[in-house]
């Protein structure tokens, strides 16, 4: 028999089923990477490669050369005519498989070269302000040093 005045226990089983759950979509990703470097083949580069993969290709030197992704030194490096280079190659294999793509794969490369594209804009427009404000740097290239790029390119 209880009195009516005593406190109620009121136990929260909620976080442990959160807990539960966040656990299993844990182990569900560490599963899913461990697949992915199980299928890696020599020196870690996938053992088969596609669609994907050469559409990874394009937008990563593109985003280099947009600065993005920064050079050895820790500078980020804008090469205009590289980038431009790598999305309009990307621009040609988005028509040249029009048609021919998974929907899963269209919307890749759709998304992909449509953000590239205003990427490029964007940065076009930082260069020339850059340059109107004099703080931009010009790099030329080195012949005894090929680590300093291919082509004449902007340090910003």
């Amino acid at each position: 028999m209880s009195e009516p005045d005593a406190p109620k226990l009121i136990i929260d089983d909620d976080w442990k089923s959160s807990a539960q759950a966040e656990k299993e979509k844990l182990a569900a990703l560490e599963k899913e990477k461990a697949e992915q470097t199980a299928k890696a083949g020599p020196g870690g580069l996938p053992e088969h490669i596609g669609f994907k993969e050469l559409v990874s290709l394009f937008a990563t030197q593109a985003l280099m050369y947009l600065g993005a992704i920064p050079d050895q030194s820790g500078r980020a490096m804008v090469s205009l005519e590289v980038a431009k280079l790598n999305i309009d190659l990307l621009g040609v294999v988005q028509e040249k498989t029009k048609g021919n793509l998974t929907p899963e794969e269209q919307e890749m490369i759709d998304g992909t070269v449509n953000e590239l594209r205003m990427q490029f804009v964007e940065v076009t427009k930082a260069v020339a302000k850059a340059a109107e404000d004099g703080t931009l740097e010009q790099m030329t290239m080195d012949p005894n040093n090929p680590q300093a790029g291919a082509g004449p390119s902007l340090n910003i």
